[in-house]
């Protein structure tokens, strides 16, 4: 066949790389034959290689740069764009919505604003202090570098740091202990407090030489384009590496080194313990099985050990017999939610596409200011928004109090869009949910930390980067401790009748504006005390498991079971949302860092988990009429977006049947006997739980309680108190507990006389019988001492 073009096409496995022989004719030209047939080969090749990729929708800065080592190394003190994007105010999708709220509760002790001040720098905080005090190791020079030049999108995570990716899926030539064995070779995992139990921060080689490895089996042919490497997570040892080399195989005898060029690539690792750093693979490599292979690394004297955690990025190749279990593992959601990460400007933009879907049950508004001056958004749904409804409990949702745990962010802003879409649809559930509640949905409480999160990306931003708030606070021991307050008073008060048990006004030091309280922190306290919040959840992340109050011990030790009054209700709502979550309930799985929640039906209570004065959760119970728990969502902090589908599938039902839980336990509304009207800050007592709560500006009230028999009182000043039994039931409604009061006659006779009217018939009696009563009581005294006096008289 002379007249065709002969073309042969070989395929070198060199990283993945290929080449490309072409013969052409004696002319010197190519054929159009050859031309097709080079097209067709190129085509399915670049198809092979690029299933399995992630959406190219995706948003590249929620998953990770592309840029190589040296630009990702240096910490991020600060996004530039915060101050830019506070100032922006020409877009109409950037406006909060209606006005903010209306002032309903005449008792709340208002936190002072504090000033504006010129922005600074942030406070670098280190998780470590006693790295911080080790000089800089010296690094190698790295032999050779890998570029990354492919331009298709890059793969997500394997999942080393998620769990999805299993124990039995690690391997390492050898390790120190069982506590530092392949399976802690995972990116973020983190330590405990003892060297040496089986809970320590990373893989350890045995010995100390360039044959040690860690190998990743992804079970499956996987398109890999790099690696994330980081130091070991350990308050005691210093253990990085510098450099390394990766090799792939299908069968884990034959191992093909990553090449750069002809050489071997050697790509640059740590510098310290936590900066997670990127190398992406100059041609990404299809294969099974990968290996990490440290070639220098941190010598502290002779004791310099091998030690690293890892992810790996890679593309799951589609088998078209999908003989695995695991490949029948759901991906996606069947909901259809916007699942990527969200910047500021996207959140808001979300969040107005969702009030002009549903304009009827929806209200977007601002509780104030970050720092930096990024609003901090609220969405609220019912079905009267903006107004408080007589007898409708207020539920509330915050995410984001660290910046860096996203993942409460993303599920908050898919529940908006959920609700929306189901109430449209007309699921009875969600409808008589929306009907019944008035919900509000703080997704970002700390947005200056998730923006500098944000721009670093998912696998990137380490374990603590963003978790502060822009001035280096941390909200989550920033609310007023009045735990101290209440056991100060516990202390020093003989006469026990004079204590209190709820809304315990906050220190006065607390109030000024010299006081170390966070922007953001002042604006949810005056949010607290303007809405009556009968239950919430903050949501957070790095963990598995829902703690509940009290957060603080009260000796201040490390650790110490501190319950509160209604315990079994805390226990109650921590229960519903971990039996409800679909990772948490599964006894199989594996424990996330160094503590095994599983033993707990993954809920602690928070003070014996670890100390956090000035919590949240703490000061709501104290200071407000909210019972609030924390959910930990996940093992990784920031998830990559890949991810989001199914963390939305495991948290779906959870965050439905907490909200419903508002409505288990009593309400009602305590009127004046004579007016009807609603009385305000009247205390709802329950005998046998040392907690009270108060009524409403209107004068409804609810109290959370497990079903039961409780003999409940009402009291409110100048009335008499009233007392009756409320049955609570196993339904999901709540018992109608209302309360008549009865004015004091003093108090009755003080508001008509005000009123300049005349006393009615019964109040003249009750006054008449109060007088005859008086006379006799001072006749009596006064006989009394005449009496005594004249036997005093007849002794002497």
């Amino acid at each position: 066949m002379a007249g065709f073009l002969l073309i042969t096409v070989l395929f070198y496995l060199n990283c993945g790389s290929f080449v490309v022989v072409i013969s052409r004719p004696a002319d010197g030209t190519t054929s159009r034959r050859a031309t097709v047939a080079l097209n067709t080969a190129l085509t399915s090749t670049e198809s092979l290689f690029s299933a399995g990729k992630p959406n190219t929708t995706e948003v590249p800065t929620a998953g990770f740069t592309t840029r190589y080592r040296k630009s990702i190394s240096k910490p991020t003190t600060a996004p530039e764009s915060l101050s830019e994007a506070a100032g922006k105010k020409t877009e109409r999708e950037e406006e909060e919505g209606p006005p903010e709220l209306a002032k309903r509760s005449t008792r709340g002790i208002k936190v002072a604003k504090k000033p504006k001040t010129v922005l600074k720098k942030p406070k670098v905080i280190d998780k470590k202090p006693n790295a911080a005090e080790r000089a800089k190791p010296q690094v190698k020079k790295r032999l050779s570098q890998s570029v990354a030049t492919e331009t298709a999108p890059q793969c997500p995570p394997l999942g080393l740091e998620s769990l999805k990716v299993k124990d039995t899926q690690l391997r390492a030539s050898s390790y120190k202990r069982r506590g530092l064995g392949p399976h802690r070779g995972r990116l973020n995992i983190q330590s405990g407090t003892v060297d040496g139990d089986i809970y320590d921060g990373a893989w350890c080689a045995q010995y100390r030489d360039k044959k040690q490895w860690l190998e990743v089996d992804a079970r499956r042919l996987t398109r890999f384009t790099g690696v994330i490497l980081q130091g070991r997570n350990s308050i005691w040892s210093w253990d990085i590496v510098h450099t390394y080399k990766v090799q792939f195989s299908n069968d884990t005898l034959v191992w093909k080194p990553c090449m750069n060029g002809t050489e071997e690539a050697i790509f640059e690792g740590n510098q310290d313990a936590e900066t997670p750093v990127l190398a992406l693979f100059n041609t990404s490599t299809v294969a099974r099985y990968i290996r990490i292979n440290p070639q220098t690394w941190y010598q502290n004297g002779t004791k310099g050990d091998i030690c690293l955690r890892a992810e790996v990025l890679g593309c799951a190749l589609p088998d078209p017999n999908s003989i695995y279990p695991w490949q029948t593992e759901p991906t996606e959601s069947k909901d259809k939610l916007d699942f990527r990460h969200h910047n500021y400007k996207e959140m808001r933009k979300l969040m107005k596409s969702v009030h002009e879907e549903c304009p009827d049950i929806t209200r977007i508004y601002s509780i104030g200011k970050s720092y930096t001056g990024l609003k901090l958004y609220v969405m609220e749904i019912s079905d009267n928004p903006g107004k408080h409804e007589l007898g409708e409990p207020e539920f509330r949702y915050v995410a984001g109090m660290h910046g860096n745990e996203v993942l409460g962010r993303e599920l908050l802003l898919n529940l908006m869009q959920y609700i929306c879409q189901e109430y449209k649809r007309g699921d009875q559930r969600i409808v008589h949910l929306v009907k019944e509640t008035r919900i509000h949905l703080l997704p970002s409480m700390n947005p200056d930390g998730y923006e500098m999160a944000f721009k670093k990306g998912s696998e990137l931003v380490g374990w603590s980067l963003g978790r502060y708030s822009y001035e280096g606070i941390d909200m989550n021991h920033n609310f007023a401790d009045l735990n101290s307050v209440m056991w100060t008073a516990i202390e020093l008060e003989t006469d026990q009748s004079k204590l209190i048990n709820h809304y315990f006004p906050i220190p006065e030091q607390y109030t000024t504006e010299e006081a170390f309280v966070a922007s953001e922190t002042r604006a949810v306290i005056s949010w607290m005390q303007n809405i009556p919040f009968v239950l919430g959840a903050n949501l957070h992340g790095g963990e598995l498991v829902v703690t509940y109050p009290y957060d603080m011990t009260r000796d201040w030790a490390p650790r110490e079971h501190t319950p509160t009054a209604d315990e079994s209700f805390f226990r109650w709502l921590a229960v519903v949302y971990a039996s409800t979550n679909q990772v948490m309930s599964n006894h199989d799985r594996r424990p996330c860092h160094n503590k095994d929640f599983l033993r707990y039906n993954n809920i602690i209570n928070g003070a014996d988990w670890h100390n956090v004065p000035g919590s949240m959760n703490d000061f709501s119970y104290l200071h407000t009429n909210c019972f609030e728990v924390t959910v930990e969502l996940s093992c990784d902090k920031f998830p990559h977006a890949s991810e989001l589908p199914i963390e939305w599938e495991n948290n779906r039902e959870s965050l439905l049947t907490y909200m419903e839980q508002v409505h288990r336990g009593i309400k009602g509304v305590v009127r004046d006997k004579d007016t009807g009207a609603g009385i305000a800050d009247a205390v709802i007592k329950v005998d046998d739980i040392d907690h009270h709560i108060r009524s409403v500006a209107d004068g409804d009230y609810w109290r959370l309680l497990n079903p039961g028999e409780y003999r409940v009182t009402a009291t409110a000043d100048g009335y008499f108190p009233s007392s009756r039994t409320c049955q609570v039931m196993y339904d999901h409604y709540p018992t109608i507990c209302d309360f008549r009061l009865t004015k004091m006659p003093k108090e009755r006779l003080k508001e008509l006389l005000m009123k300049g009217g005349k006393l009615p018939k019964d109040l003249q009696l009750r006054l008449r019988h109060l007088r005859m009563r008086k006379l006799r009581v001072t006749t009596k005294a006064i006989n009394r001492r005449r009496a005594a006096a004249a036997k005093r008289a007849k002794r002497v």
